[in-house]
């Protein structure tokens, strides 16, 4: 039987829009403040999730909603089950946008929106890519469990209470639409650790306080500083225009009750490849680190703005390492919090590790920084992933993508981490393609349309290899 997927999925290429463009409306970020039982990221993901499993109904499923944690479907029949793996939340919008982020904006061929690329667009695209197989009553031979999350960006909480809760056995194998082509089959570990500091200075100049980055596994778009100095407004102004001058950047400054609060601008980009950022808080501790601050201050801003400062291989720490396989260690410095007033100041770093070294590993490294009070780890973290080459799984996906594209495939090892990690045979599959930009996790963020389109017959085709 010859199916032409691309076809199919062009007769329903208005009906995919349209389903996108209704669940990218819905802002699906974490709210820890609105948490409750019944809402356990927040309202936004919850009303993401129940929006998407109203679409599956309609589309002919039974759906599952457990505990508005996570939900799923099933599609076929069969002892083995293929699991795909989406989710419907979302890193904060931030700023710096063109466009409202949660009005969808087609623009160029693009659509752009948060969560077009990261994972709404994707995860539509292989949904899409099922229905194709449903409504076209193709023969298969094994079950597929469609299962979209609702905490990927923070913490995957909604993965361990669906693995631990849902009642089923575990998919055999499965992929992510979460990452890019021709196929990620291998993921470096990946571990958030805290580097703690008082807060209590004095002096000359005395930071009152520091705050920079929305989420560890985003680079710091920006940071903002309060200090109390004995500098008149103009010369400050002066030496950061000067400085924000010799790094292209932007900044404000004003003075006000006896302080001065100080912004620097930096981009956004996403905390596995923090070199693609402009960390704003490194470069805002960087500035300050000329002045005479003291005591714990003085190495906050010290370990920020010169040894962490554009270390996104952990060399200036003392923890960096390459594998031949995964490749080198990579750190994102992604939140920042000093209180004058406190003795629990912290610097997240997220680092995502190659096989060969572990998070004890890189504890031991950091605890040797002057000035720390501690180190601590993040509560979840994610050891090496891999699945090799020759897995039929990995062949599959591999063979329909180069019959669709006509470019070969080949393996990738990334330091992001997805969902296709959740299965022992589970490896993460488009929808990026090579060449495209990454705008996941930064403001403007967009997908190509012809991508999407492009990515749902991959999927169809593959799923269907994978099931007939």
């Amino acid at each position: 039987m010859t199916i032409d997927f691309k076809a199919e999925v062009a007769k329903r290429q208005d009906d995919l829009l349209e389903d996108l463009k209704s669940i990218l409306r819905i802002n699906s970020e974490r709210d820890a403040s609105k948490a409750d039982k019944e809402h356990p990221f927040g309202p936004g993901p919850v009303k993401a999730l129940e929006h998407f499993l109203e679409m599956a109904k309609r589309d002919g499923y039974q759906t599952r909603n457990i505990e508005n944690y996570a939900g799923d479907f099933e599609f076929g029949q069969g002892d083995e089950v293929l699991g795909i793996f989406g989710h419907l939340d979302v890193v904060p919008a931030g700023s710096g946008w063109d466009t409202d982020p949660y009005e969808p904006v087609i623009k160029d061929n693009k659509i752009y929106a948060r969560g077009s690329s990261d994972d709404k667009g994707p995860t539509l695209a292989c949904y899409y890519a099922l229905k194709i197989i449903k409504e076209l009553e193709l023969p298969v031979s094994k079950k597929v469990r469609f299962i979209v999350g609702t905490d990927e960006e923070s913490g995957w909480g909604d993965m361990d209470y669906y693995f631990a809760h849902n009642g089923l056995k575990d998919p055999d194998f499965g992929f992510s639409p979460d990452a890019e082509f021709p196929i990620i089959n291998g993921e470096k570990g990946n571990i958030t650790e805290y580097l703690h500091f008082e807060g209590k200075n004095e002096g000359q100049y005395t930071l009152v306080s520091f705050k920079g980055g929305l989420r560890e596994n985003m680079v710091p778009e920006s940071a903002t500083a309060v200090i109390k100095a004995q500098i008149e407004l103009k010369e400050l102004q002066e030496a950061l225009t000067d400085f924000c001058n010799q790094n292209h950047l932007t900044s404000e400054v004003n003075f006000e009750n006896d302080q001065f609060t100080i912004t620097i601008n930096g981009k956004s980009a996403h905390g596995s490849t923090p070199e693609e950022g402009i960390n704003g808080a490194t470069f805002l501790a960087k500035f300050l680190s000329q002045f005479a601050f003291s005591g714990p201050a003085k190495q906050y801003l010290n370990t920020a703005g010169n040894l962490i400062h554009e270390d996104f291989a952990g060399k200036n720490l003392g923890v960096a390492y390459e594998d031949a396989k995964m490749g080198a260690l990579s750190m994102n410095a992604g939140v920042f919090q000093f209180d004058k007033e406190s003795n629990d100041n912290t610097i997240a770093l997220n680092f995502r590790y190659p096989q060969g070294t572990d998070a004890d590993t890189i504890k031991s490294g950091l605890e040797k920084i002057n000035g720390l009070t501690k180190v601590t780890l993040s509560q979840h973290e994610h050891t090496p992933h891999y699945v090799p080459m020759e897995d039929e799984l990995v062949k599959t996906l591999l063979s329909v993508y180069e019959k669709q594209t006509g470019l070969e495939g080949h393996e990738q090892i990334i330091g992001g981490g997805t969902f296709g990690r959740l299965l022992k045979r589970g490896v993460a599959f488009g929808a990026m393609f090579p060449g495209d930009e990454n705008t996941m996790h930064q403001a403007n963020e967009y997908m190509p349309l012809d991508n999407i389109f492009r990515s749902a017959a991959i999927y169809a085709e593959a799923i269907y290899e994978l099931i007939k």
